[in-house]
């Protein structure tokens, strides 16, 4: 399924749900940010938009309705993430919006939710960071990991990890460079990856040879 189809069925599905203004926030909510957002770094880092909620309610210490650009929540997980752009967050903020901005953060992760932000500014022209730190922040949430038969060992989980500090696929001499081992046991390694689906081969222009690998999204819950 290409992003554009998901990200479709992903609005559908929660305007289908909400009615009055919840379903009116969304409708005028979710714009230019929140969709580069999704496209940029969410969909990169997991393929899906599973337990995502966006412009989703929650309840300020004041007892007000605020609304967050987007809530992740499992059932052990309880993640807020904004988007702030330079001009409403920043420039345009006076003193009493900055205060209740912090104490509607500091209330938030006392009811259990951890407060994530990213700038609009990285979002829009510097992605591959977001990327990198949101997998990483997600590699916490390890007990989400799906079984698997044959998890990764030490040296595979390093790799992992690597991938995820990295801006894109890795070659294999990334991974000997990183790791200080052989090429021998870089491209064994990488190869093993693959089979447990954790990694995806990348040939190279005439597709005959394996050139780089990259970091299949699910790969970030076997840390």
């Amino acid at each position: 399924m290409t992003f554009e189809q998901a990200h479709r069925d992903f609005l559908a599905q929660h305007l289908k749900k909400r009615k009055g203004e919840r379903r009116g926030r969304l409708e005028r909510g979710h714009r230019e940010a929140e969709e580069r957002f999704c496209r940029n770094v969410w969909w990169p880092a997991l393929g899906h938009f599973n337990d995502l909620h966006p412009e989703y309610e929650v309840l300020d210490w004041r007892g007000l309705a605020y609304y967050c650009d987007f809530a992740w929540l499992t059932p052990s997980v309880k993640l807020i993430i904004e988007i702030k752009g330079f001009g409403p967050h920043v420039r345009d903020m006076d003193r009493q919006k900055y205060c209740n901005e912090l104490n509607r953060e500091t209330f938030l992760s006392a009811m259990g939710f951890q407060v994530v932000s990213f700038a609009y500014d990285d979002v829009a022209n510097r992605p591959e960071l977001c990327l990198t730190l949101l997998r990483m922040l997600l590699s916490r949430y390890r007990t989400q990991s799906p079984l698997l038969e044959d998890p990764p060992n030490l040296m595979e989980r390093e790799i992992i990890r690597f991938a995820c500090a990295s801006s894109g696929p890795l070659r294999p001499i990334d991974v000997e460079t990183q790791l200080r081992i052989n090429h021998r046991t870089a491209v064994r390694t990488l190869q093993s990856l693959c089979r447990k689906g954790l990694f995806t081969p990348i040939t190279g222009t005439s597709g005959k040879y394996v050139v780089r690998y990259e970091l299949h999204p699910s790969a970030i819950m076997h840390l």
